[in-house]
């Protein structure tokens, strides 16, 4: 328990001194029908999303038409607040990495790895964007190719190519990777190196001292709660539409929201029992099951589509994301405002509401690892798989189009049925059907890493800190993780899970700027006790 020691703290420096705020995790807690409540983080969490659950069930015309006007009223206002955010904090990790204060290690100077680096990737990655990559792996090219990006003329086959691919390693590259790095390490530092609760709070220690274990303290973790809930909501969305999708496409089953429903508390079902083994039993299994099949995919693609094409595609798209990076990260004279507010102002509000989730978890799974160690492998090692990735899902799919003539998926683009993306790029390939039976296994299981991962981050803050929280409390997150899903597709499908993640992201990112000071104030605290 981090409660009963210094899990790794160097002595008498200081570093120490400084941190000294004689916190026991989980000593506000009280114990409520067999749940360890951290109060009043869990009672707010848990009565808003029971409120918003109810309403948006009971309102659901209502709901839909607030959740239509609501994502492209913030994408337009605030599309400068979630680019600068991703662009500060591409800056700090970059800063970390390379300066001495890379060398400092999660949980003190002898700390040792729990994981293998298998084992780390696996879950990592599966944690990430798993969901997301099979939604949009096929979908965005296409899409881009379509309508071009920073003004590029569809009639130039050429330069449309290029920047379709450029801009959606854009968006599954270095700044999404960026964001959940910074959140891990932060509470890595602070939770092992210091003593401080696994929780948001603590990162705020150098800033705001003991008022972490306040209210401010309350409030910016009440404010991860909800960027967590429905972040994951909406990459479970997601998930659900393309598998019950891939289901009709297969089998005929007609995917109406009854059957959707159904599938999410099916899924959710699973990840229930997943969650109720724990990290070690059942997330660490399913996640490398999560690495196994994505690999065989990912191979099989590679070997019965376009080879050749596809390395091409990658060396080429690699270039053209570093020689795009500036003009797609900038938000001001852009040619391609539907562009920027549509998909990157989105994106970037999705990927900081994912934050809590990805970033506490990876921190709890990273103990041992130099900062250094894990600004490369959270962000590089991801890079190179997204890119891979979406050569592969995507260069084929635009080689189809372009060289063979074949429209299945650009068809199914145009008639905004992007669920089906990916099965139709599989269609015409050798076996195509069978692979796409192993892809919606595949979204499935990660359906199921995310929800009971992200459960375990939820129970993780709303108990104050405490690693192992009752089980009840776990099944209750998970639970609800499934039925906030629900909720948003009653209430507006697609639009509403976008909404969903845009409006938690906004808040959260004026959170992560905050961070950035925070964790270079930390770092170099920490780094006096090495002796530099």
């Amino acid at each position: 328990m981090a409660s009963e020691s210094r899990r790794g703290d160097v002595e008498s420096t200081e570093s120490d001194a400084q941190y000294d705020h004689g916190y026991v995790v989980g000593q506000d807690n009280i114990e409520v029908l067999g749940l360890d409540i951290h109060n009043p983080v869990f009672i707010i969490s848990a009565l808003v999303v029971i409120a918003f659950v109810a309403l948006s069930l009971i309102f659901q015309t209502e709901a839909k038409e607030f959740f239509v006007t609501l994502r492209p009223w913030l994408t337009s206002k605030f599309d400068w607040l979630f680019l600068l955010t991703g662009n500060v904090i591409i800056a700090t990790c970059l800063f970390v990495a390379v300066s001495p204060l890379g060398k400092v290690r999660l949980g003190g100077a002898d700390a040792k790895p729990e994981f293998s680096y298998s084992g780390w990737f696996a879950m990592l990655f599966a944690a990430g964007m798993g969901i997301g990559l099979m939604f949009f792996g096929v979908l965005e090219p296409i899409y881009h190719l379509q309508s071009p990006p920073l003004g590029v003329s569809p009639q130039d086959v050429d330069a449309a190519r290029r920047v379709a691919m450029a801009a959606t390693i854009f968006h599954w590259g270095l700044h999404p990777w960026a964001i959940y790095a910074l959140v891990g390490m932060a509470l890595g530092l602070f939770a092992y190196n210091h003593n401080l609760p696994l929780s948001i709070r603590s990162v705020f220690y150098p800033l705001l001292g003991n008022r972490i274990f306040g209210w401010p303290g309350h409030i910016i973790d009440t404010l991860a709660v909800f960027a967590t809930l429905f972040g994951l909501a909406t990459s479970l969305g997601f998930g659900a539409s393309q598998a019950g999708a891939g289901i009709e496409y297969l089998f005929g089953v007609p995917m109406t929201l009854g059957n959707k429903v159904l599938l999410i508390v099916g899924i959710t079902s699973i990840a229930v029992i997943s969650v109720v083994a724990g990290l070690d039993t059942g997330v660490k299994r399913l996640s490398e099951l999560n690495m196994i099949l994505a690999i065989v995919l990912l191979i099989y693609v590679i070997l019965a589509g376009p080879t050749l094409t596809i390395f091409s595609t990658a060396a080429q798209a690699s270039v053209d994301y570093l020689a795009y990076l500036p003009a797609l990260s900038s938000w001001w004279d852009r040619p391609d405002i539907a562009f920027l507010h549509d998909w990157t102002s989105f994106y970037w509000a999705w990927w900081i509401s994912w934050s809590p989730f990805v970033g506490m978890f990876i921190a709890r799974i990273s103990r041992g690892r130099t900062v250094r160690e894990f600004v490369i492998a959270a962000c590089l090692v991801p890079l190179a798989v997204s890119v891979l990735w979406m050569s592969a899902m995507g260069g084929t799919a635009i080689h189809q189009l372009l060289a063979d003539g074949y429209q299945g998926v650009a068809e199914n683009v145009t008639n905004n049925t992007p669920e089906l993306a990916l099965y139709k790029m599989l269609e015409p390939l050798p076996y195509g059907h069978i692979a796409s039976f192993v892809g919606i296994v595949l979204v499935i299981v990660f359906f199921v890493t995310s929800s009971d991962s992200g459960s375990l981050v939820v129970d993780t803050i709303t108990a104050g800190g405490k690693l192992e929280a009752p089980v009840p409390q776990r099944v209750f997150w998970a639970s609800f993780e499934g039925l906030v899903a629900i909720a948003l597709l009653a209430g507006g499908g697609l639009q509403a899970l976008r909404a969903a993640a845009i409006s938690t992201g906004l808040p959260f990112a004026i959170v992560l700027l905050l961070m950035c000071v925070s964790l270079i104030v930390g770092l170099r605290r920490e780094l006096r006790s090495y002796g530099s």
